[in-house]
């Protein structure tokens, strides 16, 4: 598992500079000022469990079980959910997306508490 939680962790870095880029330069004259934070949120909210994923893929590597699986995965769900809704929101002003961000939210604190159980429990 940890090998994949690195993998999608280094994807997902990947991508949230190439959207950051993408945000800051061919972005900035097509969006407002809102959506343009809104989409940066989504940026900053990628990279941060980008590196998420590399703490589960190690603590995968020393805690094996279900708990640090979850952890990474929600990782995953997080991400997909809450940056996605917001770079959708943001490019096409579909406002109904900000209560879906939430859910994604709620799946990055889920994800950090699977950690920290792991790590109790090890």
């Amino acid at each position: 598992m940890d090998r994949v939680f690195y993998l999608i962790g280094a994807v997902s870095a990947f991508v949230g500079v190439a959207a950051g880029a993408f945000g800051a330069h061919g972005l900035k004259e097509r969006l407002s000022a809102e959506m343009l934070a809104v989409f940066e949120t989504g940026v900053r909210y990628q990279m941060y469990h980008a590196f998420a994923l590399f703490a589960a893929a190690w603590a995968a590597s020393r805690w094996p079980g279900g708990l640090t699986s979850a952890s990474g995965w929600l990782f995953v769900a997080g991400t997909v959910i809450f940056s996605g809704s917001l770079y959708v929101l943001s490019l096409t002003g579909l406002r109904w997306l900000g209560a879906v961000t939430p859910i994604g939210g709620l799946a990055f604190l889920a994800g950090w508490l699977c950690l920290a159980a792991a790590c109790w429990k090890s």
